[in-house]
């Protein structure tokens, strides 16, 4: 896939990695737009091709009783004005094939999240919308069972496909980052690494998931020595009291820093 593809995509001739970063989930406008105006900010100043990714809503809860999201027109509605506002192409994840035409209308991106991502019906859906389509490998799945996923996409006349590794299952409460998967699956489609869910730690005791913040920068800088095409990383400026997947989320104040070091490891990298 070309990043051209990807509309307002900037600062692709740069030899950096593209990035995919924002809050887990839409929680209203406010919010949304001063994570934004950040993200921007900075990797404009770095040069870094940029996404918003926020989630319209969240359809994946372990229980009932956990945010799903402020309402579905609402919130596309907001990612719609960070686009115009801020000139940058969105990702939203969606949940049904009904979502797909339904959030074509208003972002650039449409994601199929992990658990779904052998859906047949929904990868299907979003590949028909002529959008931008980004697989998140299963936690079950092996990075080489990847390209039958990639295949139907491809089979929908759609070549603007891209994979998501979000770490494998270790056990039943942690996760595991395979770095032989990122070359194995780049032979299918552009490959991106999702480092904070990869440091998910469900608890299916209570019901929250768990995770580690503090190996935020190890998984990052380990995607971008091996050459993962692009990172993609949830942050907010108040993970603590974010209403959806705070415990694995990056503080926004970390963001400038980590971009910075990881732009030089590429630099070094692109030596080679």
């Amino acid at each position: 896939m070309n990043l051209n593809t990807i509309p307002q995509i900037k600062n692709i001739d740069s030899g950096n990695f593209f990035v995919l970063a924002g809050p887990c989930a839409i929680e209203g406008e406010e919010m949304a737009m001063k994570i934004a105006e950040k993200l921007v900010t900075i990797t404009d100043k770095l040069q870094i091709p940029y996404v918003f990714k926020g989630s319209f809503k969240k359809a994946n809860r372990s229980r009932i009783d956990s945010f799903s999201g402020i309402g579905d027109e609402k919130a596309l509605r907001i990612l719609r004005k960070v686009s115009e506002t801020f000139h940058v192409p969105t990702v939203t994840d969606i949940h049904t094939n009904e979502d797909a035409d339904k959030a074509a209308q208003y972002v650039d991106v449409l994601q199929i999240p992990a658990f779904l991502v052998r859906q047949t019906d929904l990868v299907v859906a979003a590949a028909n919308t002529g959008k931008v389509v980004n697989l998140k490998k299963g936690q079950f799945m092996s990075p080489e069972s990847m390209k039958h996923a990639v295949q139907k996409v491809l089979d929908c006349n759609n070549e603007n496909v891209m994979v998501t590794d979000r770490g494998s299952m270790f056990g039943y409460q942690d996760m595991i980052v395979d770095f032989r998967g990122i070359p194995t699956m780049q032979q299918y489609a552009t490959t991106v690494l999702d480092v904070t869910h990869s440091l998910q730690q469900p608890n299916q005791t209570a019901g929250v998931t768990g995770g580690r913040p503090d190996m935020i920068e190890t998984i990052a800088k380990a995607g971008i020595v091996v050459g993962v095409d692009g990172i993609f990383i949830e942050t907010h400026f108040d993970p603590a009291n974010a209403k959806s997947d705070g415990a694995n989320m990056l503080h926004l104040d970390y963001f400038e820093g980590l971009m910075t070091r990881l732009v030089a490891i590429r630099k070094t990298i692109n030596q080679f």
